[in-house]
C-alpha cells in the first residue's frame, strides 16, 4: 500500500483554511510581535541570536547559521497569514493553522511583485521562518513558563513537471494563531507600511502603530529603551543615526517623529498624524508628558499603490464557522523608565565598525 504525501505530517490532523481572494482585505498585524525584538532588522544573514528581557518578559531568538534568522521582510508572511485569519473570522468561516494558497496572492497582498525572483525570494523567507527558534514567556500559562516554536512549522510547494509552482501549503504555530484570534491582540496597519524600505524604519512604524495608536499624545520613548527592544545588531550610535534620520524625513505611514531632549537623555517622541488605520485596537493607556524640548521636525508622508490581477486557486474551498473572540489582554509597560525595569538586549556577535541594521 502506498503511504500517503501527509504521513507524519501535522498537516494530516488539520483541516486545510484556503486562502481568500484579496479583495481588500485589511492588513492586521499582532500585538506581541509589533513590540518585542523577534525579528533581524538586517538584509544580510544573521546567526547571532537575539537576546532580550524586560518586565518579566523574555525573548530568545536563534538563526541557523544556513538560513540565518527570520527578517522583519520574513514577517510580512505572518502579517498576511493574520490578516487572512481575521478576515474569514469576521465572515463567519472556519479558520485554521494550515493554510493553502498560491503565491500570487501572498505576494500581491504584500506589495511584492509576482514575477520569478519575487517567488525565489519567498521561498528563503520560508525556510527562514521555519528554521528560526523562538523562546519566549510572552502570554504563557499558569504552569509553563516558556514557549519554544518557529514561525512556519512546515511548508510545501506544489510543482508540475516543469517545476513551476502552482501552489504552496504552510502549518502556523499554536502560538501565533492563538495570538491571532484573540482579537484585542491585533491591530490593523497602513498598507504603505509594504513600501518602507529601511529594517529600522519598518520595525519603528510598528512600534509606533503598537504604542501611540491613535492618541493625540503619542507615544515617548527613550533612544537607548528602543535600541534594547529593537534587537539590532548595529551598534547604539548607529541606530542612534538612523532614528535621527527617520525622524528628519517623516517617513512613517500617519505619525510624525520628534527627537527631544530632556535633562540628558535624548527621546523619541511619536504622534499619530491622522487616522490612516482602522478601529480593531483597544485604547492604550497615555503617556504622561515630561514637557522635553524638541528639537527636529520635518514631514513628508509615504505612500503606495499596488496593483490586482486574477488569482489561481487550485483548492476548491467552503469553509464554515463562527468567529472567535477573547477578552483583551494588554502587555504595555512604561516607556520612558525603562531604564527601572532592568531592560536587557544583547548580541553574541562584537560589534563591527561597518553599519548594520
Amino acid at each position: 500500500m502506498m503511504s500517503s504525501p501527509l504521513a507524519g505530517s501535522e498537516r494530516a490532523s488539520l483541516d486545510p483554511f484556503v486562502a481568500l481572494a484579496d479583495d481588500g482585505i485589511s492588513m492586521r498585524d499582532q500585538r506581541d510581535l509589533m513590540s518585542q525584538p523577534f525579528f533581524s532588522l538586517a538584509k544580510g544573514r544573521r546567526t547571532a541570536p537575539i537576546l532580550y528581557e524586560a518586565g518579566g518578559i523574555r525573548v530568545e531568538v536563534h538563526g541557523l547559521p544556513e538560513h540565518g534568522m527570520a527578517t522583519i521582510w520574513d514577517a510580512d508572511v505572518l502579517i498576511w497569514a493574520a490578516s487572512q485569519i481575521v478576515e474569514a473570522a469576521d465572515q463567519g468561516l472556519k479558520t485554521s493553522r494550515f493554510f493553502r494558497f498560491t503565491p500570487y496572492q501572498l505576494l500581491i497582498a504584500i506589495a511584492r511583485g509576482p514575477g520569478q525572483s519575487q517567488y525565489v525570494r519567498l521561498k528563503r523567507a520560508l525556510q527562514r521562518l521555519q528554521s528560526t527558534v523562538v523562546l519566549t514567556t510572552i502570554r504563557h500559562g499558569v504552569n509553563w513558563r516558556r514557549m519554544q516554536f518557529s514561525w512556519i512549522n512546515e511548508w510545501e510547494e506544489l510543482v508540475d513537471a516543469c517545476g513551476h509552482c502552482h501552489g504552496m501549503e504552510f502549518v502556523l504555530p499554536e502560538w501565533f494563531y492563538r495570538g491571532v484570534l484573540d482579537r484585542s491582540l491585533v491591530l490593523t496597519i497602513d498598507p504603505a507600511y509594504f513600501a518602507l524600505t529601511g529594517g529600522i524604519e519598518r520595525w519603528l512604524y510598528r512600534v509606533a502603530r503598537r504604542h501611540a495608536g491613535h492618541q493625540p499624545q503619542g507615544w515617548s520613548f527613550e533612544l537607548r529603551h528602543l535600541y534594547a527592544k529593537s534587537g539590532s545588531a548595529a551598534r547604539f550610535s548607529d541606530f542612534a543615526l538612523d532614528l535621527r534620520r527617520i525622524a528628519r524625513r517623516q517617513t512613517l505611514p500617519g505619525y510624525d517623529l520628534f527627537i527631544e531632549l530632556e535633562d540628558t537623555r535624548e527621546l523619541l517622541r511619536i504622534l499619530p498624524r491622522r487616522r490612516s488605520t482602522g478601529t480593531v485596537d483597544s485604547r492604550v493607556e497615555p503617556i504622561r508628558r515630561s514637557g522635553a524640548r524638541i528639537i527636529r521636525r520635518s514631514g513628508a508622508r509615504l505612500s503606495a499603490d499596488r496593483a490586482h490581477e486574477p488569482q489561481l486557486n487550485l483548492w476548491p474551498g467552503t469553509q464554515s464557522g463562527a468567529r472567535n473572540e477573547s477578552n483583551f489582554r494588554e502587555s504595555n509597560s512604561s516607556v520612558v523608565g525603562a531604564r527601572k525595569a532592568g531592560i536587557r538586549s544583547k548580541s553574541a556577535a562584537p560589534s563591527r565598525p561597518g553599519r548594520r541594521q
